[in-house]
């Protein structure tokens, strides 16, 4: 192997067949790798990595990047959820979500009739949580940087500047979102043009933005300049923002869930983020099921999956929120008994039916456009960041002179206990909105390990789908013995307790199958548009070499040496 390449991997979105005997195998690179949306970010990282950076350096300058060539979710103006190994076993949190405004309420997006009022925690300046993503990542250069931040924001800055070119992907996102573009904004955006695969798409006021970041630090983003343009903007648009939420907004590390499947220990997002908790819930709740014995994507299979999923998003509705103010009771949650007891009404002669699955009874007390990236370096150190601005392009308003997005967090929240969000996910009175609260996220960036070596790094976007996206990975490598980049590219399916169905990907399920699901009482929802999650991931094989899982569902792409 030419050491002094940058390897790459991008494929075509396939399901693979059962059939097919040939295997697919991702990027294999010998000492370290960075999988994320766009093989700019990617590259970028992979080159902290050999001007010899560390995978948090690696995670910046990765970040940034992406703020400049995904504006679908990379971003200054959203936040985010880190989960990391150190080498010598170390792991660890860090809570980077976005916090509703000091002036926000409980009632802000009712009528007088107490209805909620269509689209305002969704699209414009009210839909806006205080963002995180720059406090987060200064956050993680002072705890575990080692190359100084102008070097590790540089790279977005001439990526900014100088331009990238546009895929045809990112082409049809840009101009599907055109008329929200004129919608939430007082003036003419430079996204707003009819787009096309090969343009060549700069922001200066980006550049210029990120440069100020790099010379004054944190500061430079909610302090100064950058600030004013963010709370004169909001104002504008009759917002909230001041510049008092800006200056308080502090990144917070947390202790992340860890717990047990099989032979494997699993370290994952804890609350604010619900993907730990929930993906705990679900491989326990299948582990006394011998997999062995029920082969992959089958009827059999999608149930046992379905009712797990089904049981821990009913407790994800009903218990979980910001564990800054509510009291949360995650060791029950997560307590094998309990989860016997969640599972006790299963059978396999029939769905059991939303209708009849409420929360448990316990002893105690994320659109789809995120982005997810993963990160491996050559001292042994793990990182799996998923970040985001909600749906895609947040809250569409970019910040007059500043040219960024910001997000749309605040639908993340019960806006009426029992309404359903964007996602179609429903809540209660623990996720409800508070003055400077964060919102619940299914985001669950997630790293495994085996005999106390490192395993694998995963996550994905997919709003409420996150979980069981990640969820299918973890089963398809260390129950179905498949590699990474074979992982990934397998059909996906998803239940989250309501709506009461079963959403599949579209052509990679078995008729035969779908039938039998039918007659046992699952609704189905299969429709040709209908993407579930695009992971990025990294596995450390058997010899010691890493293999990337860049979905092709995206122009994700992974880049090693």
């Amino acid at each position: 192997m030419n050491k002094k390449l940058i390897l790459l991997f991008m494929g075509t979105f396939v399901f693979i067949s059962s059939c097919k005997k040939e295997k697919i195998v991702g990027l294999i690179a010998e000492k370290a790798m960075v999988v994320s949306a766009r093989i700019e970010a990617s590259e970028i990282g992979v080159k902290i990595l050999k001007k010899g950076g560390n995978a948090y350096d690696a995670m910046i300058a990765t970040h940034f990047a992406l703020a400049v060539v995904y504006p679908v979710a990379g971003n200054i103006g959203g936040g985010g959820f880190m989960v990391y190994r150190n080498a010598n076993g170390e792991k660890g949190a860090l809570d980077f979500r976005e916090k509703a405004p000091i002036t926000a309420n409980r009632d802000m997006y009712l009528d007088s009739l107490g209805n909620i009022i269509k689209n305002k925690s969704r699209l414009g300046i009210h839909a806006v949580g205080i963002p995180g993503s720059v406090a987060g990542v200064f956050e993680v250069h002072k705890k575990l940087g080692s190359l100084p931040m102008k070097e590790l924001i540089q790279p977005a800055i001439d990526l900014a500047r100088n331009g990238f070119v546009v895929t045809e992907k990112q082409a049809a996102s840009l101009n599907s979102a055109n008329s929200s573009f004129k919608k939430a904004n007082n003036y003419t955006i430079y996204f707003e043009k009819e787009w096309k695969a090969g343009d060549v798409l700069k922001q200066e006021e980006l550049a210029l933005t990120l440069e100020r970041i790099r010379d004054y630090g944190k500061d430079g983003f909610y302090k100064g300049k950058t600030a004013e343009y963010i709370v004169n903007y909001s104002k504008e648009l009759g917002g909230l923002i001041c510049y008092n939420d800006l200056e308080k907004y502090q990144a917070i590390w947390r202790k992340p869930i860890e717990f047990s499947y099989k032979n494997y220990s699993i370290t994952s997002m804890t609350l604010p983020a619900s993907g730990g908790i929930c993906l705990a819930q679900i491989l326990k709740a299948i582990e006394p099921f011998d997999l062995s014995k029920i082969k992959h994507n089958s009827t059999e299979y999608i149930q046992l999956l379905t009712e797990a999923e089904r049981r821990s998003y009913a407790d994800r509705a009903n218990y979980l929120g910001d564990i800054d103010f509510v009291d949360v009771p995650i060791d029950s949650l997560i307590d094998t008994d309990y989860i016997n007891k969640r599972m006790a009404t299963f059978s396999w002669d029939k769905a059991t039916p939303s209708s009849k699955v409420s929360n448990g009874k316990i002893l105690g007390y994320e659109s789809n456009e995120t982005t997810h990236y993963s990160i491996v370096d050559q001292f042994g150190n793990a990182v799996a960041v998923t970040t985001t601005l909600n749906t895609g392009y947040g809250s569409k308003v970019l910040v007059k002179g500043a040219g960024f997005f910001l997000n749309n967090e605040m639908d993340d929240f019960s806006s009426k206990p029992g309404v359903p969000n964007v996602y179609g996910l429903v809540g209660s009175k623990a996720n409800e909105i508070a003055a400077e609260k964060r919102m619940l996220s299914s985001m669950t960036p997630t790293i495994i390990e085996e005999n106390n070596q490192l395993k694998m790094v995963v996550g994905t976007p997919g709003g409420s789908t996150i979980i069981t996206s990640v969820l299918q990975n973890i089963l398809n490598v260390f129950e179905y013995d498949m590699g990474m980049q074979e992982s990934v590219n397998q059909p996906r399916f998803h239940h989250q307790w309501l709506p009461d169905q079963i959403r599949m990907e579209p052509n990679g399920f078995d008729k035969k199958t779908k039938e039998k699901l039918t007659k046992l009482g699952y609704n189905l929802l299969e429709r040709n548009s209908l993407i579930i999650g695009r992971v990025d991931a990294i596995l450390i094989r058997k010899d010691g070499t890493l293999e990337g899982g860049a979905d092709t569902r995206g122009d994700d792409a992974a880049a090693g040496f």
